[in-house]
């Protein structure tokens, strides 16, 4: 995809979306990095319905560590993987307890060295909480990014390298959910709605399709 598409691609999300956010209910730093790792493997709706029972219970690192790992896991045990969920939530509540404070680093590899959390849940953290310029790539974005042509790549990895190169400056803060939000609803994995894409006039997909047909 050229620089000039690139352009269009995000102004057009961004007209249709101006201020995008993610669909996991939070508000604290901390909320936010619980939620982002129980939604490994989970919906975001099923971690939200988990949440919306667990935080007003405990919503800091301290009342969470109180609560054990046994209870924990009664509040999450509708989420997959939930036993070693709640085992890595334990014991990164008491790594921010011992090391930080308290409070969730801004910073990746401070991030990274937590229990459970790995450069996507990081990134989100980073991007979302903190409003660093980072590109998560979880399977939806890996999709959409190789699929339009925009960045193209065989890891994860590479597609991050890849966006955070490609996407105009000036989009970057917002285009984590930009991104996940069309592969979520639009760009889909077995069944894109190509007819009602919003930006399928610099979509490299779109242009395959046409000349199948």
């Amino acid at each position: 995809m050229k620089a000039a598409d690139r352009e269009a691609f995000f102004a057009r999300l961004a007209e249709i979306n101006p201020h995008p956010t993610t669909e996991l209910e939070y508000t604290t730093p901390f909320e936010l990095l619980i939620a982002v790792m129980l939604s490994a493997q989970a919906t975001d709706v099923s971690v939200n319905l988990a949440t919306r029972k667990l935080f007003p219970v405990a919503r800091t690192p301290q009342a969470i560590r109180d609560l054990g790992e046994e209870r924990l896991k009664a509040y999450i045990n509708r989420i997959g993987l939930f036993n070693s969920k709640a085992k890595h939530v334990i014991a990164t509540c008491d790594i921010l307890l011992r090391e930080h404070g308290g409070e969730v680093p801004r910073d990746r590899g401070a991030l990274e060295s937590l229990p459970g959390v790995g450069r996507k849940t990081a990134n989100v953290v980073l991007n979302t909480a903190f409003g660093e310029p980072t590109m998560a790539v979880d399977t939806h974005i890996f999709r959409v990014a190789n699929r339009t042509g925009l960045a193209p790549g065989k890891t994860p990895l590479a597609v991050e390298k890849a966006l955070l190169k490609r996407i105009p400056p000036h989009y970057l803060k917002d285009a984590h959910h930009w991104l996940i939000l069309h592969g979520r609803y639009t760009c889909k994995a077995r069944k894109p709605l190509c007819a009602a894409c919003p930006v399928r006039s610099w979509c490299r997909y779109k242009s395959k399709t046409v000349a199948k047909n």
